[in-house]
């Protein structure tokens, strides 16, 4: 026996089944929104793990691709290694998860969403992070909820609650809030310049809809919900803490983390904790968890002096930004490229620009996309943070930083129409100390104009922090968070955007949850640090896109044929645009509007391969004057390649002035010649000739 559950979400019926499906899980939600079903699971470990100091938390969104009637690609027809959408939705549903989750908890957790089916007016990604509270909640896992999730749209001025597929496609707002039942948890947003009023009325728009669903997930709880079991505590022993104080009073504690060097900083923590392994050097249980008691050490100081001093660890004021640097054409012969540097932070910026038959092919569930013209790629090496380990390729974190980045540039990129090039910018983390992600934005802002990408607007972003006391009124919002701010503190609120609107929101927290005073100043702060960062130094720096491309960049010439022309272009099998590619050297791209784009760095050859396809697709008339090369002799004549595919007849008496008796007489194959065409024959042919053009 199972039980169901329904209400009305958005216009449409969301149906949790319990009991169903899944029972060996610790809690299981077989989801329905609409016709798009997603089975959510969430199980844990009997015991902790292990020798570990962090919360062991995997979430996984699973595409099948059954789920919209398609086969795999591939040969062995499986789905393969989880897409960009997969780990960008894996995040977002993380987020506002694991911060409700007890802190001293050490047992494996594995959230798990299968998606089964997809009806594109409710989104499966929405279903699955609501599934993903409910089987929570219901398990017998230890958990703070329950949370909810809403998802907003815009579109023609008007903001849609959890909007269809299209709407979120095509809309100017992809807004994602998550929610406890007094505050906002995590909120994640793409926009088109979205004023900071209306961003605000959106979020709190979602909040007011996450209410109603966990009235909804309470009900679940209260009929089917298990008891929670009880586990292992992980924490430190309070005496430890007793201990290390006597050995490190809270004075040395603060020396030693409040310095603007990472590196000394590190350094006097090392010295510290040497000082306390020697004096722990007989009680095994204590050494066992020192390096995390020194850890909330450290938390304790950098958050006590923060809050009730409002002294940070570098000696900057609250709503001060370290000292900023910004450079373009630091790396020579690429299509562009700049260095944004803050404090200790520092990215620098490649574009690439090439013809649009480079542009990334995407097969996923979502039939409104499937490829991308704009990529923003992220890398995060070790040596950034003066480590030393082995890559093992992208990580979760590069791919959501370069996603969060590409989110902020694309309302500002051109269109294809305007500029018909594919562009790929990669964000190189050449060194870190908070909010690498926002500097990425600003050096690629810079990178594109410095490559000529005629971008709408320049983008800046910047990153706000917060530390909490023990009131909702008790906080202190911290502009431009430096890492150890961002380790110790309660929030990571990134805005990215333009001087006109915000274009992308990223917003983590560690606790649970943020009052809307807080949302508001956060908000209002990035705005203001993003004026200063465009103004004083970005602007100053590059104003605007350069006028052209970079002469190593390849040159794009763009002509508009007859749609029922592009077969002639093409030709049997291709031959034709492969003869004009072979010839000239450039590239040529076709869409099925007629718009041709032909890229070469060489103008002269991109002139020429432009003249062939004028010629190919052109109705003939008489007087059009060609230059050609002789491909065929016959007994009545020759025949002359204009163009390739395209030959025209002249007869032996329309070859020379004078009587010839042979065409060999005069001439050969592969002689270039000139001819003009005379009309249609008796047979409906276009006729050619040599000697009836007129002598430039």
């Amino acid at each position: 026996m199972y039980k169901s559950f329904s209400m009305e979400l958005a216009g449409r019926t969301l149906t949790v089944d319990i009991g169903r499906v899944g029972a060996q899980a610790n809690g299981c939600a077989f989801m329905h929104y609409g016709d798009t079903t997603v089975l959510c699971t969430a199980t844990a470990s009997e015991k902790p793990r292990d020798g570990i100091d962090f919360f062991p938390l995997s979430v996984e969104y699973e595409e099948k691709y059954y789920a919209v009637g398609k086969i795999p690609g591939g040969f062995n027809k499986r789905e393969g290694k989880a897409s960009e959408n997969a780990v960008l939705t894996d995040r977002v549903i993380d987020r506002p998860m694991r911060p409700l989750f007890p802190k001293d908890y050490r047992n494996d957790v594995t959230l798990d969403n299968m998606v089964m089916s997809v009806d594109p007016a409710c989104r499966p990604e929405l279903t699955a992070m609501i599934g993903t509270a409910i089987a929570t909640c219901i398990s017998d896992i230890p958990f703070d909820g329950p949370c909810a999730m809403t998802q907003m749209g815009l579109v023609d001025g008007k903001l849609i609650v959890n909007p269809s597929q299209d709407e979120w496609d095509n809309g100017d707002l992809q807004l994602t809030v998550a929610s406890t039942r007094e505050k906002v948890i995590m909120i994640e947003a793409g926009a088109n310049e979205i004023p900071d009023d209306v961003m605000i009325d959106a979020i709190y728009k979602c909040h007011d809809v996450n209410l109603e669903l966990i009235k909804f997930i309470d009900q679940i709880v209260a009929e089917v919900g298990k008891p929670k079991h009880a586990y292992e505590s992980c924490a430190i022993p309070e005496e430890l803490f007793d201990a290390i104080k006597k050995i490190v009073p809270p004075e040395e504690m603060e020396t030693a983390v409040f310095t603007d060097v990472k590196q000394v900083r590190e350094a006097n923590i090392r010295e510290i904790t040497a000082k306390l392994e020697e004096a722990f050097a007989d009680n095994e249980e204590w050494l066992s968890v020192l390096s995390e008691a020194i850890y909330q050490y450290q938390k304790k100081t950098v958050r006590k002096m923060i809050l009730k001093d409002h002294k940070r660890p570098d000696g900057r004021a609250i709503t001060q930004i370290r000292p900023l640097a910004a450079e373009v054409d630091i790396i020579p012969r690429v299509h562009g490229s700049a260095m944004f540097t803050r404090g200790q932070t520092q990215i620098c910026t490649v574009t690439t620009l090439a013809p649009l038959s480079e542009v990334q092919k995407i097969d996923g569930l979502d039939d409104n996309i499937n490829c991308k013209r704009y990529m923003h790629h992220y890398n995060f090496p070790s040596y950034s943070v003066g480590e030393t380990k082995v890559s093992r390729g992208l990580g979760r974190r590069e791919i959501g930083h370069g996603a969060l980045a590409e989110k902020a540039l694309m309302p500002v990129i051109p269109s294809e129409e305007e500029f018909p090039y594919a562009i790929r910018t990669v964000s190189e983390t050449f060194e870190s100390n908070g909010s690498t992600s926002q500097a990425s934005v600003c050096a690629s802002t810079m990178s594109l104009m410095a490559a000529g990408v005629p971008i709408k607007k320049p983008v800046a972003g910047i990153s706000c922090g917060l530390v909490t006391g023990e009131t909702d009124d008790d906080y202190i919002v911290l502009t431009d968070i430096q890492g150890l701010e961002d380790f110790f503190g309660d929030m990571d609120f990134k805005v990215a955007g333009t001087l006109d609107g915000i274009t992308a929101i990223q917003m983590d927290i560690k606790i649970h949850g943020l009052t809307r005073p807080i949302v508001e100043e956060a908000i209002s702060r990035t705005h203001q640090a993003r004026e200063y960062i465009l103004k004083e130094i970005m602007m100053p720096c590059i104003a605007e896109p350069r006028p052209t491309v970079n002469e190593y960049a390849p040159k794009i010439m763009q002509m508009t044929i007859d749609p029922q022309k592009i077969g002639d272009v093409v030709g049997q099998r291709g031959k034709t645009i492969n003869t004009i590619i072979e010839r000239t050297g450039v590239k040529i791209d076709i869409n099925d509007d007629g718009f041709v784009s032909i890229c070469g760095t060489d103008q002269a050859m991109m002139d020429k391969a432009a003249e062939m396809i004028r010629i190919i697709v052109t109705d003939f008339e008489a007087g059009q004057v060609f230059d050609g090369v002789v491909v065929s002799i016959k007994d009545f004549g020759c025949f002359v390649e204009f163009a390739p595919g395209k030959e025209g007849m002249v007869h032996i008496s329309r070859i020379a002035k004078q009587r010839i008796n042979r065409v060999e007489d005069v001439l050969t194959l592969g002689d270039k010649v000139r001819v003009v065409c005379l009309g249609k024959d008796k047979m409906g042919r276009m006729s050619f000739s040599m000697k009836d053009v007129k002598q430039r």
